[in-house]
């Protein structure tokens, strides 16, 4: 079921919207509400046993040898975070629906929210790191889509930019941890790692796993010195600022410390730098957002300052600081989420968020007004809220774990910051409904209430804010320690006791003193007018995060173009050049001082053929390099030695590799013939005197290297593996063909990325030579500009090919698990076929019989091989197999007898079907970009 949930929004909620958009935009909302609230429903059924104590773990093998399967692991944790996932999602929905003007596509941004939230939903619901950080960066990724919704809003797009980098460089860091969590552990089981804590702490790599984890954590929940990506990220849409970062995405860094800290916890390291950190920032983000001019950003400091306030109690690390942090992720989610949409329904209404132009609305936006009243109260940490409670944990828990010199100081910072989140709670309110004259500097002096259903996501959530405010043990307190006990690995912890009233204490004391001095210092602030953002150039200069960030991408910049100036000469040559230096240098280094010489293996006499195909060889290569410079004699040289590379695996006995070479050798002259005819026949000699020499030393140290290592490995035994696929060929793959086998089987996954990279390919090569077909081209010196219509003789011949070639296709297809041939050679061989009708027909008459035209029939091809490859490999998980393990059953049909069928067969097929697509569709746009080329108007110089 858990994998359901995460995959509900990934596949049939992008889907679904994308599909509902032809209808209206309410039905869009409906099906993407629907989806949302599927998965909160099913996650709600699960929370009974779950709170209870109960973990449920589904597992799937996928690359078991090194330890990445698709594990999940639904705890009271992954509960919580998934439930707020899914919850506040369901209301940013049915909020978008009525925010986003009909003159955006609502079902675009529906689209990226569910990609969004089924990223989240896998990170809380993953139990391997590996699959984690797969989609922790997704989350990276679908948040810099979301972030950059506005196209045509270079704010937007500089804050999207802003956030990946700072969260991608985090995602890397933490990928150099998890993989040496995987080193220390031996397993990427989230589960198994956290039973390891005294052995991953007694390691000489704890500090380092510590410190790339830490990384990944803070920039993520933005905590200093990375925090300044959260204020530019505030372009976005006002739905996605408050699903993404207020309720959802900056809590992965958080929930990621929650999940990981029973191996943390009792590391002075570890609560030395998360509890100053997390102190650092709550204090310093709390002060910044009193001054912020921008609704949104005034916001979004506080974000930051209370992801500061939840990482500096699991600094802490007892377990009634993670019971306060967990319960203020829940109280924060609500008030914060609600406190987001109202600045949205502010800035809807007003045409406008700058708080100089903000002042006494009360009278246009009553309700609105109440509803911020409530929840900024319970940002602020009034009594009778839920932030309020969570408040006053958070300061009992650092009085009660912090000692000496230490205690004194994080009280006067938890003060301070107290006394700032009411100061700027309270300019919210006052300097937005209260302060001056009714709506004097608003744009839009007509505002008024918006519709309920626009209200109603914030009237729910601050409604919440009031009731776990009055009675949090019967709302949440469970919760809070079931989440608890699953976060410190503590059994049956029922340790927070959630209650309004525990009497006359020092927190309280801090509170008071918080909230009456916060409010005092708000209105001395605003005592002579509007509060201005504070200048911090003056102060801090060139130390910003966004200045540093900013200086640190342009020098980046500089010293690439530095770099391209140095290497892209223009001239191939020093392209290859240079290439072949670094893999000279790679391979030599670690070799030179081995004292390598010839092995004891005996040698054997070289056989009459080897040394006539040897020649062959050399004797091509040499007019390759005499004569490449004339490019139709290379390419057909080129085709020359590709025979003879065939002839050596006929010798060999290698006849699959046979097959294929002459196959690949006959499509790939195509090809290059027809590029050709897009360039001078002839390459400008641009080889000095000097280049020469250094060319010709390099040549001769590559070939004398390569040659050199292919003797020390011939001449000495090894141990083959080849044993080992013989003997498992036929009763694991189902196949005597051990080259097929090896292909759709033992290495499959291979094999699936290389047709799809063959895919992207001819989809590259498409969107290029478009551009040419549009603009067309210069080069006009070469061979004929299209597949011209050939003699009658040829164009008879070849409509007698095509069948034939078509029957040797599907037999050299269906013998291929069992002896030489296979989907790819099938699909050469009936590329090849194709290729003789456009030569005998023309391209017109032979995509007008194909029904290809312009190669849209080659790109459907391409697609529906690789959905059979993928959903052959797929399948196998169904019956517990690692992605990609074929089947193989004997079937005895009537008259046929019987018969032997492998799954490896239709994967094959999909190999087959993406060969054909990839090479015809460049084939067909090959040609057709040159005759556009001559059929269209030359460009002026």
């Amino acid at each position: 079921m858990l994998p359901i949930i995460i995959f509900l929004p990934l596949i049939l909620g992008t889907i679904l919207v994308s599909w509902l958009k032809h209808f209206s935009r309410g039905v869009t909302a409906l099906g993407a509400i629907g989806v949302s609230l599927t998965s909160f429903i099913l996650l709600l059924t699960q929370a009974k046993p779950v709170f209870n104590g109960q973990v449920l773990l589904e597992h799937w093998q996928w690359l078991p040898q090194v330890g990445i399967n698709l594990s999940f692991r639904l705890d009271a944790l992954g509960l919580i975070f998934a439930l707020l996932i899914t919850g506040i999602g369901t209301l940013i929905y049915i909020y978008a629906y009525y925010y986003l003007s009909p003159k955006n596509s609502l079902s675009k941004l529906y689209a990226l929210l569910m990609l969004f939230m089924a990223a989240m939903l896998g990170i809380s619901l993953s139990n391997n790191l590996i699959i984690l950080l797969v989609f922790w960066e997704l989350t990276s990724i679908s948040s810099f889509l979301l972030v950059g919704y506005w196209n045509n809003y270079d704010a937007a797009q500089r804050g999207a930019r802003m956030a990946l980098t700072i969260t991608g460089m985090g995602g890397l860091a933490m990928l150099g941890g998890f993989i040496l969590l995987g080193q220390i552990t031996g397993t990427y089981q989230i589960d198994q790692i956290l039973k390891m804590g005294d052995l991953i702490q007694s390691s000489p790599l704890f500090v380092p796993v510590l410190l790339l984890v830490l990384l990944g954590a803070f920039t993520k929940s933005a905590q200093f010195p990375f925090h300044f990506w959260l204020p530019n990220a505030m372009a976005a849409p006002t739905p996605v600022s408050a699903y993404l970062h207020s309720a959802t995405m900056v809590k992965a860094g958080i929930f990621l410390l929650a999940r990981l800290l029973p191996i943390f916890v009792g590391s002075a390291l570890f609560h030395n730098i998360v509890t100053t950190i997390g102190l650092f920032t709550l204090c310093m983000a709390a002060f910044f957002a009193i001054f912020k001019e921008d609704l949104k950003g005034l916001l979004a400091y506080s974000t930051i300052s209370h992801l500061g306030l939840i990482i500096s109690l699991l600094g802490i690390g007892s377990p009634l600081a993670v019971a306060a942090a967990i319960f203020h992720i829940i109280n924060h989610a609500t008030f914060k989420a609600a406190l987001f949409m109202i600045a949205g329904i502010i800035d809807h209404e007003t045409q406008t968020r700058d708080l100089r132009k903000l002042s006494g609305i009360w009278q246009l936006l009553p309700f609105t007004g109440t509803l911020t009243m409530i929840t900024a109260a319970s940002m602020a940490g009034v009594p009778l809220t839920n932030g309020f409670l969570s408040k006053e944990m958070f300061f009992t828990e650092l009085l009660a774990n912090l000692s000496g010199a230490s205690v004194v100081f994080a009280a006067i910072v938890a003060t301070l910051a107290g006394l700032f989140a009411v100061a700027y709670s309270v300019r919210l309110v006052h300097g937005v409904f209260f302060d001056g004259d009714i709506g004097r500097d608003v744009p839009n002096k007509q505002a008024h209430e918006p519709a309920l259903g626009m209200r109603a996501p914030a009237i729910l959530l601050a409604t919440l804010c009031i009731l776990v405010g009055l009675i949090p043990g019967i709302l949440v307190e469970p919760i809070v320690n079931a989440g608890t006990a699953a976060s410190t690995q503590i059994a049956d912890f029922h340790g927070a006791h959630l209650a309004l009233w525990h009497g006359f204490n020092l927190p309280l004391l801090m509170s008071a003193i918080a909230l009456f001095g916060g409010v005092i210092f708000y209105f001395s602030l605003a005592k002579g007018g509007k509060i201005r953002e504070i200048d911090l150039d003056p102060i801090l200069g060139k130390l910003q995060g966004k200045i540093l960030f900013e200086d640190f991408l342009k020098n980046l910049l500089k010293f690439s173009r530095k770099i391209k100036q140095k290497t892209e000469t223009g001239s191939l040559q020093d392209y290859i050049a240079i290439i072949l230096v670094f893999s000279v240098a790679v391979v030599a280094t670690p070799l030179l001082n081995q004292g390598l010489g010839t092995g004891t293996r005996e040698l054997t006499q070289a056989p009459m053929i080897a040394i006539v195909l040897w020649l062959l060889l050399f004797s091509s290569c040499w007019m390759m390099l005499w004569f490449h410079h004339e490019r139709i004699k290379a390419v057909l040289i080129s085709g020359a030695i590709g025979l003879v590379v065939t002839m050596v695996f006929v010798c060999l006995s290698a006849p699959d590799l046979a097959l294929t070479q002459i196959t690949v050798d006959v499509v790939t002259t195509v090809l290059l013939l027809m590029s050709l005819s897009l360039l001078p026949q002839l390459t400008p000699y641009e080889s000095k005197k000097g280049q020469r020499y250094r060319d010709a030393v390099i040549a001769i140290l590559a070939g004398v290297g390569i040659g050199w290592i292919t003797w020390l490995m011939l001449t000495r035994d090894h141990n083959s593996l080849s044993w080992f696929y013989i003997q498992q060929a036929l009763p694991l793959g189902g196949g005597s063909n051990v080259v097929n086998v090896i292909l759709v089987d033992f290495r499959g996954f291979d094999t699936f990325g290389e047709i799809t990279v063959l895919g992207i390919a001819a989809i590259g090569a498409l969107c290029l030579m478009d551009g040419m077909r549009i603009h067309g081209t210069t080069m006009t010196q070469g061979l004929t500009y299209r597949f011209n219509p050939s003699p009658l003789m040829f164009r008879m011949t070849a409509s007698w090919i095509l069948p034939i070639a078509l029957v040797i296709s599907l037999y050299i297809f269906l013998r291929g698990h069992n002896y030489p041939g296979g989907g790819f050679v099938a699909g050469l061989i009936t590329s090849v076929a194709l290729i003789i009708q456009y030569i005998a027909l023309g391209q017109d008459q032979a995509e007008q019989l194909l029904r290809a035209k312009s190669g849209r029939l080659y790109e459907i091809w391409i697609g529906l091989g690789l959905v059979i490859a993928g959903l052959t490999g797929i399948l196998a998980w169904f019956w517990g197999r690692p992605f990609l393990t074929s089947a193989h059953i004997y079937v005895e049909p009537p008259l046929l007898g019987k018969m032997h069928l492998a799954s490896a067969a239709a994967f094959d097929l999909g190999v087959y079907a993406t060969v054909v697509g990839a090479t015809m569709l460049l084939i067909s746009v090959l040609g057709d970009s040159r005759h556009s080329s001559m059929s269209g108007p030359m460009p002026k110089e």
